[in-house]
């Protein structure tokens, strides 16, 4: 399990521009109505999300399908965008996907996730990949995403072209909502004709919601990582919110950071939220977060902003701003333990470096130093930081923190009065879009 420090939250340890313990204090009843509330949704079985920690079938299932293509496939092409893509992105960075300096040399097959919708880049992967060694994997919750729908209909249409038309059946794969009488589902109405193997999105399980179900699970197995692993962790993040006592709730990390977020904004008029990830595999994760938290909070004219930061590397273009600009961000710092990790730098060089106390020393041991430097850096400037530690980020620990941020965002939903899980700006630029298109 991670940990989590919140010290650097308070006034004795940041100064005015931390809280006191009684600010926090003040939301044990709204935390301990929100828990029940979600604790109704668990037991009345409304809520499937809180139900797939503990699910396997559907993974033994999954990974029949995945065991039995026989295909000498190359490459993995998932179509999907938002909430549909990033979970899976999340994961697969687990294998080193989209991780510098190793993505090319990733033993399994390559994946290609089609999230953003850009003309050029279709254009030349469509040109380049070997369609005859491609698996596709389409992903829409509702069956009618403009975007995904457009990357599958040109796909299928590239198969044909290339006279790959009967192997459309065993390389194209489709997740979305089952039909519902008088509802349209595009994705279905364009791959069940083909009869590819097709499985059902469930519909009480929203996109960015969906990491731990068939739509995550699926492309993680593509990338030789075991999603039971990841269900392990998550499940031990909510079995622990639920058997906490009403008295110790506020020390558990989901309500603690339901918690914070709208402490901090009204004791201190902060509104952005900011998550630090220091390594290359938290870069997925840390945009995942952006989505979750800006798509399930913003609305009724409340919420705060959330911002993705990289670390080490973004000390060089947002640090700077965060130390001397406003004090409207609330941090929060996640970190593995590298220190010792890593290739070691020679004597000779930290000295011809002009920096001698590089010696014998590896690269984790100055990721390391940074990321505790900068949390205390924040500190000093009194900047409130939450830090979040992993011993190793692997599947377990990945759905530990899926987990909780999932259920941090749900609880502050709650506790703020607004419903997390819709998204009716969204579908509004959905419309728009579509009337565009038909000018």
């Amino acid at each position: 399990m991670p940990s989590f420090d919140y010290s650097r939250f308070y006034q004795d340890t940041i100064g005015d521009t931390g809280v006191q313990p009684r600010q926090i204090n003040a939301y044990l009843p709204l935390a301990i109505q929100a828990r029940d509330d979600l604790k109704k949704l668990y037991e009345e079985k409304s809520l499937p999300l809180l139900h797939l920690p503990k699910a396997t079938d559907d993974v033994a299932e999954l990974k029949k399908l995945v065991e039995s293509i026989d295909v000498d496939y190359t490459d993995v092409v998932i179509l999907g965008t938002g909430g549909s893509s990033l979970g899976a992105q999340t994961l697969a960075q687990l294998s080193d996907w989209r991780v510098t300096g190793c993505h090319d040399f990733r033993e399994a097959a390559r994946l290609h996730f089609f999230d953003n919708l850009d003309p050029f880049s279709l254009e030349k992967a469509l040109s380049n990949l070997s369609l005859d060694k491609t698996i596709v994997v389409s992903v829409s919750k509702s069956g009618g995403t403009g975007e995904t729908l457009m990357q599958t209909s040109l796909l299928l249409a590239a198969f044909e072209k290339a006279s790959l038309g009967d192997a459309i059946k065993k390389q194209f794969i489709g997740i979305s909502e089952p039909r519902v009488d008088g509802k349209a589902n595009g994705l279905r109405d364009l791959l069940e004709p083909f009869e590819c193997a097709f499985f059902d999105h469930d519909p009480l399980v929203g996109g960015r919601y969906s990491v731990l179900s068939n739509v995550g699970c699926l492309p993680a197995l593509f990338a030789g990582l075991d999603p039971n692993e990841l269900r392990k962790g998550a499940g031990e993040v909510l079995d622990s919110l639920f058997a906490c006592k009403d008295e110790d709730l506020l020390s558990h990390p989901a309500i603690m950071g339901a918690v914070a977020s709208q402490a901090f904004q009204a004791a201190r008029g902060m509104n952005i939220s900011v998550m630090m990830g220091y390594g290359d595999r938290f870069d997925r994760l840390i945009h995942w977060y952006v989505q979750l938290w800006g798509e399930s909070i913003g609305k009724n004219g409340v919420g705060t902003t959330p911002l993705p930061y990289l670390g080490p590397v973004d000390q060089h273009s947002q640090l700077q701003l965060y130390l001397g600009g406003p004090r409207d961000k609330l941090v929060t710092l996640l970190s593995q333990s590298t220190k010792g990790l890593g290739p070691i730098v020679d004597p000779k060089f930290a000295k011809q470096a002009g920096l001698p106390d590089f010696a014998d020393r590896s690269v984790g041991c100055l990721v390391d130093a940074q990321a505790r430097a900068t949390a205390d850096t924040l500190a000093r400037n009194g900047i409130p930081v939450r830090h979040i530690h992993v011993e190793k980020l692997d599947m377990e620990s990945s759905g530990s923190l899926l987990m909780t941020f999932m259920l941090e965002t749900i609880l502050a939903g709650f506790m703020m009065g607004i419903d997390p899980f819709d998204q009716p700006a969204v579908e509004e630029g959905k419309i728009l879009a579509k009337e565009y298109m038909a000018l």
